[in-house]
């Protein structure tokens, strides 16, 4: 009999779900705090983040599934014993993510977050000039889920909308032109608004260091939902305060959380929002992950490893497909 460990939130029709799929399976409900070593010594499989550290415990793990579509953490040698399967959450998030992030787009260009601060001091105050989607371009670095359903929203609002993906492949409908990394410097200073839905990897670190943000369109919007670590900080700073950007708006930071006395939070023209884009605020998002995790719970029980979702590849952190 299978041990399988559920860490997410789920209620009782998703465990009915869950259970129907590994119908002889032994489930143990619990939560990413209160999960132990004991609960999971002997769990041939894990649906959940679980702490990494807590994973060599797990001496029979056979295939963890996370609910976040980040797995660095994961990828680190030693956290997973040779031939433990890993599957993200990929295709989860980027209906929320992305409508983030478009309505992140509205709110720096038309400097909404002035006029919420004027209501707060109670001033009527003409903010002037403003800017639109349409007519602009967008580039989007990281073309995953998110990157590629904020692309496409950004397209029908009239963007004409680049892509920089890390390995080539064919153009998707949604974007008018397509690029590797490589590109990126020629890339930059064409976009209007700049977006970032990177994992966390020795190449994304820092991606938009200084030089990169000097080659940014004077005026053009900044945006980060994948790892706060693929901007740096200081750089990013000294760009808004010089007035090079027309504004940066990022759910995530490095560190994280970013400590009360950071020099971003009073940075001007800068939204920061607590890596919350995704989660479960979004009541889809979550049934969108039980859905992944119980695609895959049958592919893994009929043996089938290699049909399954979202395989991950521990050299670049990425998924296989």
């Amino acid at each position: 009999m299978k041990k399988i460990v559920v860490t997410i939130p789920v209620e009782d029709r998703h465990k009915e779900y869950f259970e129907k799929i590994g119908d002889g399976s032994a489930f143990v409900y619990t939560s990413p705090s209160a999960v132990t070593g004991e609960d999971i010594r002997d769990a041939e499989i894990i649906i959940g983040n679980v702490e990494p550290g807590l994973l060599k415990e797990a001496e029979n793990l056979k295939w963890i599934q996370l609910n976040s579509a980040g797995s660095d953490n994961y990828c680190i040698p030693g956290v997973l014993k040779p031939g433990v399967i890993l599957t993200n959450a990929t295709g989860a998030y980027g209906l929320a993510i992305s409508e983030y992030m478009v309505g992140m787009s509205f709110l720096l260009q038309n400097k909404f977050y002035r006029y919420c601060r004027n209501q707060a001091d109670h001033q009527w105050k003409d903010e002037g000039d403003v800017t639109s989607v349409w007519g602009s371009a967008t580039l989007v670095v990281g073309l995953g889920d998110i990157g590629g359903e904020y692309a496409k929203r950004m397209k029908a609002l009239g963007s004409y909308t680049i892509g920089v993906r890390r390995t080539p492949g064919e153009k998707p409908e949604y974007l008018d032109e397509i690029y590797t990394t490589d590109s990126l410097d020629e890339l930059l200073p064409r976009a209007d608004f700049v977006a970032l839905s990177l994992p966390n990897s020795p190449s994304t670190y820092h991606i938009m260091d200084e030089r990169r943000l000097g080659l940014m369109k004077p005026g053009a919007y900044l945006l980060n939902v994948g790892r706060g670590s693929a901007i740096d900080g200081d750089a990013l700073c000294r760009a808004l305060k010089e007035g090079h950007l027309g504004g940066c708006g990022v759910d995530v930071t490095d560190p994280e959380p970013l400590p009360g006395d950071h020099p971003l939070w009073d940075a001007p023209r800068m939204v920061i929002t607590p890596h919350i884009s995704g989660q479960y605020h979004l009541k889809e998002t979550f049934e969108r992950i039980v859905r992944i995790a119980g695609e895959n719970l049958e592919k893994f029980l009929d043996g089938d490893a290699d049909g399954m979702r979202n395989l991950v590849d521990f050299g670049t952190g990425y998924r296989k497909r």
